[in-house]
């Protein structure tokens, strides 16, 4: 296992601190919510002040949700100003550290690999994030939370779990705390990786706690999940062997994508539908420039009303066929997605490599898999000849697809 010094910092209740800062609030004293105000009573709250959600308000709820009975402020959201705050609180981050050990995950959170600083500045690892805190409130007047451990996973879930928690904003785990800290974590989506989708289907495995997850069998996760489960049986056990550098490696390889904006809210229920025919485009596009990809990524971006959305991508076989590419595309939604409204929806295909230099799937039908292909090429043929809508799926007739207007349009998507 490595073992590293990892300092994750989440500024804390961000979007609505930054609009307490601008009006010399106290977001621990000010009940105010950032929300859209010309959405009405049905609005989503982007943020609120640690003084609303120590009344018991969360953060991404309608605002109807919110007790009559407390009194609070709405202000719209100005992501100009927060992408201002969260630049500069980068600025300050690189003053500890090279830009090479300083991942950005989000607007609001960060990890710092503090590990070959240490003798530097003559500081344990917890006393450099005090250090950090202090300076960030100092400066820009915003509180952090912060999480350290041995791993980038065990630092963020000490965050996230633990330090708002403490009077001093910090949480340390060590691999030692994964049975007594780690493995207790219920209900499953508290832990990061892990949302409300992915938690349903472990739920019906008879798993409720991260422990049970651990305690697994690994083979079996890796069955039912792919790669994916493999992985979640490592995180929940604590291990994590990703280090900051990594996230720092720009892919030499091309790659393809192909993301569109949605007309309408979609979610869980029906999008489903717009991942499998962003599956088809860029397969497609593999077929004809007689490429495959060992890497699908999907990308979801959340309606504006709440902002934010993740991409993720896994290493997979080599392939070039939508069934493929679709099934890895649900394992990366069932694991990270959070029941948010969906505006956005992007797939990508990553390390590619020729159609003529490919390594057999031991574990694969082989011959199903050559006659798919075969069926793939032929429908292919068929578009080029008579066009994109010459042939289509059942699915594309129903009102929630959208293939067919784009099939119409030229360059009417962005790769």
């Amino acid at each position: 296992m490595i073992r590293r010094n990892i300092i994750a910092i989440d500024l804390k209740s961000f979007f609505a601190s930054c609009e307490c800062v601008e009006r010399g609030l106290d977001p621990f004293k000010v009940n105010l919510v950032v929300a859209n105000p010309n959405q009405g009573n049905g609005a989503i709250t982007l943020a609120v002040t640690p003084a609303l959600k120590k009344l018991g308000v969360k953060g991404r709820s309608r605002l109807y949700e919110i007790p009559k009975n407390i009194k609070y402020e709405i202000v719209p959201p100005h992501m100009k100003l927060y992408l201002e705050k969260s630049r500069a609180v980068v600025n300050i981050l690189l003053d500890y550290v090279d830009e090479k050990d300083l991942h950005v995950y989000s607007v609001d959170e960060s990890f710092l690999d503090v590990t070959n600083y240490l003798k530097m500045y003559k500081k344990t690892d917890y006393e450099l994030a005090q250090d950090i805190m202090k300076r960030i409130y100092k400066e820009l007047h915003l509180t952090t939370t912060c999480g350290i451990g041995p791993n980038i996973l065990l630092a963020k879930v000490a965050m996230d779990i633990e330090a708002k928690h403490n009077p001093s904003n910090i949480a340390k785990w060590d691999y030692v705390d994964v049975k007594n800290k780690l493995w207790p974590i219920t209900p499953l989506s508290k832990m990061w990786g892990i949302g409300p989708r992915m938690e349903k289907r472990l739920n019906n495995l008879g798993l409720y706690k991260i422990g049970d997850i651990a305690q697994y069998d690994k083979n079996k996760l890796k069955d039912l999940f792919g790669i994916m489960g493999e992985e979640l049986y490592y995180h929940c056990n604590g291990i994590d062997e990703a280090i900051i550098s990594d996230y720092k490696v720009i892919p030499k390889t091309k790659s393809y994508s192909n993301s569109q904006v949605l007309f309408k809210d979609y979610d869980g229920s029906n999008v489903g539908i717009i991942i499998k025919e962003m599956c088809e485009i860029v397969t497609r596009r593999l077929r004809k420039s007689h490429k495959r990809a060992n890497i699908v990524g999907l990308s979801i971006g959340y309606s504006k009303s709440v902002g934010g959305g993740f991409y993720h991508n896994m290493k997979v076989h080599t392939t070039d066929l939508e069934t493929d590419f679709y099934k890895y595309a649900i394992m990366i939604f069932d694991r990270y997605y959070d029941n948010s409204p969906i505006r956005k929806v992007g797939i990508t295909a990553g390390d590619l490599t020729d159609n003529n230099n490919v390594q057999i799937n031991l574990f694969e039908d082989i011959e199903q898999k050559e006659q798919e292909e075969k069926i793939q090429c032929a429908i292919d043929e068929i578009k080029d000849r008579y066009g994109k809508n010459s042939i289509l799926k059942a699915s594309a007739l129903l009102e929630d697809s959208t293939i067919m207007d784009r099939n119409k349009k030229i360059g009417g998507h962005h790769e």
